[in-house]
């Protein structure tokens, strides 16, 4: 079995407002993994070193994810970001890139994909986050506590409060309903992804992300434009119902459908090890 050396994570400066850190591990072909809302590069500890075997894996933190620079004058909605990954794989010259991407990460690959057909070699859209019909209508899908503190943050001073009020306790409650067994969510990971939100603007930019609930839908627009082939995989227990991951399936020309037992919506974390079978199987 090969050794994968972790390197520290980096800076990629792309433009005076807009850098992006990074963490390359492994070495092969490309392959880039992007992550689920309000998490960061570190969510796929587990599963990119998998990953690293055979390839060379570039984990990002979204802009105002993570340790990445925040803008405060950004849209933080679906092009925006959007525009971001495919600014760092033109910034890398990547080509013939496997893009692996979870919820928010998903819809993202699928766009990216449909944006750059002559880069993209292939996709895997884990639980594509692209059905909301409402603010924050899938992470309030995960039980009756992300129901309520999601729900209050689009509602104008009340919702600044409870952003402010956000601890690793309310955290670890709201990731918990989107995982098929709650007691799978690492608390030093859950403690990073506090600790994060504690640099100025964080959290603001996390209510941003909220609030453009409808790009992450109209995403769906793009997936006919796809040519490179694709895997959607979905967790047996992701918030996404069966009619909304037909929708999307339907909807990209070069698809399957792969789902994962036991399996909730942060699958990196709580299956990484049949994920990365999954990814590999058919690369």
């Amino acid at each position: 079995m090969l050794s994968v050396i972790e390197a520290k994570p980096s800076l990629l400066k792309i433009s005076d407002k807009l850098s992006v850190r990074f963490q390359k591990t492994g070495s092969g072909p490309p392959l880039l993994l992007i992550h689920t809302i309000r998490t960061q590069l570190e969510y796929f500890r587990a599963l990119a070193p998998l990953l690293a075997r055979s390839h060379t894996v570039y984990a990002i933190d979204l802009p105002g994810h993570g340790h990445s620079p925040i803008d405060s004058g950004a849209s933080f909605d679906e092009p925006y970001f959007r525009q971001a990954v495919i600014r760092f794989i033109e910034k890398l010259n990547l080509s013939d890139v496997t893009i692996v991407g979870e919820s928010i990460g998903g819809a993202l690959a699928l766009t990216v994909a449909a944006s750059l057909p002559q880069s993209v070699k292939q996709v895997y859209a884990i639980n594509p986050y692209d059905y909301e019909t409402r603010y924050g209508d899938g992470i309030r899908r995960g039980n009756w506590f992300s129901n309520f503190i999601i729900g209050s943050l689009q509602i104008p001073v009340l919702g600044a409060i409870n952003a402010s009020l956000e601890n690793k306790i309310v955290l670890g409650k709201i990731m918990g309903g989107g995982y098929h067994d709650p007691r799978k969510l690492p608390a030093d990971l859950l403690a990073e992804f506090g600790e994060v939100a504690r640099r100025p603007g964080y959290k603001r930019g996390a209510r941003k992300v909220l609030a453009g609930w409808r790009s992450w839908s109209k995403a769906r627009d793009y997936y006919r434009q796809i040519s490179a082939p694709v895997t959607l995989i979905y967790g047996d227990s992701d918030w996404s119902r069966p009619d909304e991951r037909e929708r999307t399936r339907s909807l990209i020309p070069a698809s399957k459908m792969v789902t994962l037992r036991n399996t909730g919506h942060f699958s990196a974390v709580e299956n990484p090890s049949e994920l990365a079978r999954v990814i590999l199987a058919t690369e």
